[in-house]
């Protein structure tokens, strides 16, 4: 499985500042730079769109790991790419052709990973997990920061663990130095933190407080 990799989600950042707010947590130690695209369907929210993520990444010397929590992700593709994503996640609920889409972003140069809601069986994606490069279940249910971790989701952290075998499991939602060792107990090693981390007084130590977890 590897060394845990933590992503700051920049959902939790202070947007007036955004490219200092990103360099600030790379120079604390981020290895990924989480970027939450939703689209005010799918989610009851709006945030950012490729353009954003094209000006985030003359800045981010770090993978860019985009979620897109969008009704339509088949449309968005390139534009993301060409934004410089590295990572391309979508959930599973948003497209009646995983494997065509999983092949897009793999064709398009990024990996590509598949995304479970809090509400979603991990049955839903048994049938691809073989073909993606990373698994992200939400320990919140999406749209908003600052929610609490939902505890039910540790045993669907256990299952997708043993489905995905080495490849990257990944958690989004409530991650702070207390739930990041629960999931990684679980079998996570990519942690999406938020607002534990960007809320902080110090960004070093909340994200070493999150690798910690390792151990």
């Amino acid at each position: 499985m590897g060394t845990i990799k933590v992503a700051p989600s920049i959902l939790a950042s202070d947007f007036s500042r955004l490219g200092e707010e990103i360099q600030a947590v790379i120079d604390a130690g981020a290895d990924w730079i989480h970027v939450d695209v939703m689209d005010g369907h799918f989610t009851p929210n709006i945030t950012i769109g490729p353009p954003v993520v094209a000006s985030i990444r003359r800045v981010c010397s770090v993978p860019l790991d985009v979620h897109l929590m969008i009704s339509d992700p088949e449309s968005f593709i390139d534009d993301f790419v060409q934004a410089g994503a590295d990572i391309i996640s979508f959930h599973i609920e948003t497209t009646n052709h995983p494997l065509r889409l999983i092949q897009k972003i793999k064709d398009a140069g990024c990996k590509a990973g598949v995304v479970l809601n809090p509400g979603t069986s991990q049955d839903e994606i048994e049938y691809i997990a073989d073909e993606v490069d990373m698994v992200l279940i939400m320990t919140v249910n999406p749209g908003f920061g600052g929610q609490a971790f939902i505890p039910e989701m540790l045993e669907k952290i256990k299952y997708v663990r043993g489905m995905i075998g080495d490849r990257d499991l990944e958690v989004d939602g409530g991650i702070d130095d207390r739930t990041a060792a629960e999931v990684v107990a679980a079998g996570a090693n990519v942690l999406v933190s938020g607002s534990y981390i960007y809320n902080h007084t110090s960004y070093f130590n909340a994200i070493e407080s999150i690798r910690d977890a390792e151990g």
